[in-house]
């Protein structure tokens, strides 16, 4: 079968199971898309599980204006092959949270070239795509802490009021002070050099607590 083949048979397969309430539901809380069939993300991953990864069926799926055929996508996508010239690709196709968090779950966070990933897009006004760094890297073995340092500035001076942008610092920054005892005595000092904002508001809220479990 060639890749509009395989869409057609993988999208009536997800098709089966979806929930027109929780679509709405979504549609108001902001996660909007071309098309959304309400599919759960347990589903689609578990549909998806059953297809071979396929890196250009991937891209194929992932252009579609369909939640369900992007979040497939993620899964589909082989880590190997995302280097810096497939970046674009990718924030291009980020149009929510919801997508940035499963692109960094299921794909980012498995790239070799995760530290040039975070100096590209946490300069992004595209907050979405930022949060899609920042949790990537809160995950990848690869991530070190003076690029995640780097990005964390960076992401909060292109993002001050960004909600998505504290979560995805914090989700870093509990990363890499508990693979690096230096990160967390130089975390005080990082949150110093951040302008304050609506965003280092909450990620010093969050961090009061959260590395104390670290």
């Amino acid at each position: 079968m060639d890749n509009t083949q395989r869409m057609i048979s993988l999208l009536g397969r997800l098709r089966k199971q979806m929930n027109g309430a929780v679509s709405e539901s979504m549609a108001r809380d902001g996660q909007r898309y071309g098309l959304n069939y309400g599919v759960s993300i347990a589903t689609v991953r578990e549909i998806v599980a059953e297809e071979s990864p396929d890196y250009e069926f991937a891209k194929y799926l992932y252009k579609q204006q369909v939640r369900e055929l992007k979040l497939a996508a993620c899964h589909l996508a082989t880590a190997k092959s995302v280097d810096i010239n497939e970046f674009p690709f990718w924030s291009r196709g980020i149009v929510n949270a919801e997508l940035s968090e499963e692109l960094a779950f299921a794909l980012l966070s498995k790239i070799y070239d995760i530290n040039s990933l975070m100096g590209i897009w946490t300069t992004e006004s595209n907050e979405y795509v930022a949060y899609a760094a920042l949790m990537a890297a809160s995950r990848n073995e690869r991530t070190t802490t003076e690029v995640a340092f780097i990005a964390v500035e960076n992401a909060v001076r292109a993002n001050p009021e960004s909600h998505y942008i504290a979560q995805g610092v914090v989700a870093l920054l509990c990363y890499v002070a508990s693979r690096d005892r230096s990160a967390k005595v130089g975390i005080p000092v990082l949150l110093e050099r951040l302008a304050d904002s609506r965003t280092k508001q909450l990620i010093e809220e969050e961090l009061a607590w959260r590395l104390e479990y670290v």
